[in-house]
């Protein structure tokens, strides 16, 4: 006999259970698409081009600031005049520059009238001291002292011209071009004294305006004689030195960045200022040099190398120790006086004797 057994059960019923889980996720790494790394990459090197654009953007507008402002330096406007400040008489002055491109204005204080015989008759003093200021100061230039010495002189019987270079001028402000046309303004007011009757011209000039008395006196025989304090010859490299007594800079690529500058505002370059050649000039004329040893602006060597090359058996230099720029008269007054109006005196006497041989 058979037996036959039947289920209605599949087969599969009678496995054990096996459990299921959930998918489990493997940390496989994640690769970034090759163009998002590239995006990167150029978003960086933009960022760091626009940060060096904008640096260079700032260091070109600050050294251009710098340029503009050697060329056009601050400068305090008038505080008085001769009639307040010294009691004496003046006439304002207005006449162009020699190179007609510029004006300039002043301040012409004649000597007092003097009578010299019974009959009374006044005598107009043909001598005249023309004053040649410094960089950043006007005709008056308060630290020298400008007014002190233009009583000094008057009480000498001296005429005195005293007048804005254009750097410092109110009315006709122009760049400082480091003597170039600074000359030329020098060059006029020579000629307005001459005009006013002086047969004898005086330049006695500080710091820049004692350089700019040498630049000038290249170029023209109508300088008698100079008295030049603290002198300072403009150049890019001396200029430069003296910004950095104030705000230090490299000299790579500070300097070369201000030369090339300067020209936009002055119309010119200092290095065409004939720096060598007023250096080794024998001027043929008296000239006093004072300078002092502790001038940081100006280097008391050049002030006697250009001393040493003076032929004229008047011209001398005094070289004060510890003296500071422009600060000479201040340190020794009573001396500074007692030299310079010997010079002066001297000067007169050997141009008297001049026009008696002639």
């Amino acid at each position: 006999m058979s037996t036959t057994l039947s289920t209605t059960h599949a087969m599969e019923s009678l496995a054990p259970a096996v459990p299921v889980f959930p998918p489990v996720k493997l940390p496989y790494p994640t690769i970034a698409p090759l163009h998002s790394s590239k995006r990167s990459k150029h978003i960086l090197v933009a960022s760091l081009a626009s940060l060096l654009s904008v640096c260079f953007i700032v260091v070109i507008i600050f050294h251009g600031y710098v340029a503009w402002s050697l060329a056009y330096p601050y400068v305090a406007p008038l505080a008085s005049n001769p009639q307040e400040a010294i009691g004496v008489a003046y006439e304002d002055v207005i006449f162009p520059s020699h190179s007609g491109q510029t004006t300039v204005s002043g301040w012409y204080v004649p000597a007092a009238p003097t009578s010299t015989d019974q009959r009374n008759v006044e005598t107009v003093s043909k001598r005249t001291v023309v004053f040649s200021h410094g960089y950043g100061a006007n005709r008056e230039e308060h630290w020298v002292p400008m007014y002190d010495l233009t009583k000094l002189l008057h009480d000498l019987n001296y005429n005195v011209l005293l007048f804005d270079y254009g750097y410092a001028s109110q009315q006709y402000k122009a760049p400082a071009t480091g003597g170039r046309e600074e000359s030329q303004q020098l060059l006029a007011a020579i000629d307005y004294a001459k005009y006013k009757g002086a047969e004898d011209v005086i330049v006695w000039g500080f710091s820049m305006g004692a350089g700019t008395a040498l630049q000038t006196a290249l170029v023209t025989n109508e300088i008698d004689a100079m008295i030049l304090d603290s002198l300072f010859i403009p150049s890019s490299e001396a200029l430069f030195d003296n910004i950095n007594q104030f705000v230090p800079l490299p000299r790579f690529p500070s300097l070369p960045l201000i030369e090339s500058m300067i020209p936009l505002w002055s119309g010119g370059s200092f290095g065409s200022v004939p720096a060598e050649q007023v250096i080794a000039n024998d001027f043929s004329i008296p000239t006093f040099i004072i300078h002092g040893t502790d001038d940081v602006k100006a280097s008391h060597n050049t002030a006697e190398a250009i001393a040493l090359n003076q032929g004229d058996s008047l011209s001398r230099s005094w070289i004060v120790q510890d003296g500071q720029h422009e600060m000479l008269f201040r340190k020794h007054p009573q001396e500074y006086v007692q030299r310079t109006a010997l010079f002066l005196s001297q000067v007169e006497g050997q141009l008297n004797e001049q026009r008696i041989t002639k």
